[in-house]
């Protein structure tokens, strides 16, 4: 009888851990992933693009990411300049690629964010790279000058998120120019002239992009005016603005820092240049006047932008 009793209890020991070993198993495991963290905070036209766009297991993944999430009414402005009914409208390539242009690689709270220029999960069609996205965090937190941050450091499993108030388009090299406060000078030559037409140009998706512009930070705009004993850019004659302007411009081609070489001839809009890399990366115009490569690579959708010292002339 004691035997029987003590197989029994082993019968009954057996069969209640097995019993907690299945409710253990049936229990679901809390994720607080950054796609859990859309849904949480009730940005429901995220999610929607997300799972449009079929991005919710890259944004459950491990990463960790930085993710700009824009708001409802973010999303209804971008469907509303864009001619679009509702996210259903929107060609899921492109969705995708502008969503991903919201992903920086990193977890990056917003005392880490600096300004300049990261590289985003977009890719440009320009390069088949990835997308540049210009971060300026001079009296907030700004993306591509259209975007602010809203609400930072929402924390996840797998990054972070900073929900923003604009949706982040696909940026043209105007984008970075007209963001970067470095460039203003560069802006205004662009637009002095209403005949002008570098703006709708190079903002362009299609031929005659892509282009790789030669930008002259605002010092080269200065010093090219002290060279000619001018006070200001509105004493350019327009016909010199329009060639010197034009001399910056590479169409048809992304030029990437490495594609050049040294005695590198570079064609522009305005006649040619001679690229060297040997020492440092420079740029030298007709008249024999050498220029710096200060900054490479800015990537945009239709082309990419490096930052020159100096002015070059046609």
């Amino acid at each position: 009888m004691k035997r029987i009793f003590k197989v029994l209890a082993v019968f009954l020991i057996t069969i209640t851990l097995q019993s907690c070993s299945n409710d253990d198993n049936d229990t679901p495991i809390e994720t607080n992933t950054i796609v859990d963290v859309a849904v949480n905070n009730q940005l429901t036209s995220l999610v929607a693009a997300v799972t449009k766009a079929n991005l919710a297991a890259t944004l459950s993944g491990p990463g960790p990411f930085t993710v700009l999430a824009p708001t409802n009414e973010a999303f209804d402005e971008f469907l509303s300049s864009n001619n679009f009914n509702s996210l259903d409208e929107v060609p899921t390539d492109l969705l995708t690629q502008v969503l991903l242009n919201h992903v920086i690689d990193g977890s990056l709270q917003s005392t880490d964010l600096s300004t300049g220029y990261a590289n985003t999960k977009a890719t440009s069609v320009a390069s088949g790279s990835a997308m540049s996205i210009y971060i300026n965090t001079d009296g907030g937190v700004t993306f591509n000058g259209v975007s602010s941050v809203a609400t930072a450091n929402v924390a996840a499993d797998n990054g972070t998120v900073h929900v923003v108030d604009r949706v982040i388009g696909l940026p043209t090299v105007v984008t970075f120019a007209a963001a970067d406060p470095n460039f203003s000078i560069l802006v205004q030559a662009l637009t002095r002239e209403d005949s002008f037409m570098y703006v709708a140009t190079l903002n362009a998706s299609t031929t005659p992009a892509p282009f790789t512009v030669f930008a002259p930070i605002n010092a080269a705009f200065v010093d090219l005016l002290a060279e000619l004993s001018l006070n200001g850019l509105g004493d350019v004659p327009t016909e010199v603005l329009a060639s010197t302007l034009n001399t910056h411009v590479v169409a048809g081609a992304n030029v990437l820092d490495t594609d050049l070489t040294d005695n590198m001839n570079i064609s522009t809009l305005g006649g040619s240049l001679i690229g060297n890399v040997s020492s440092g990366a420079t740029l030298t115009d007709s008249k024999s006047r050498v220029s710096n490569i200060i900054a490479t690579n800015v990537q945009a959708n239709n082309g990419v932008i490096h930052a020159i010292d100096k002015v070059l002339l046609e």
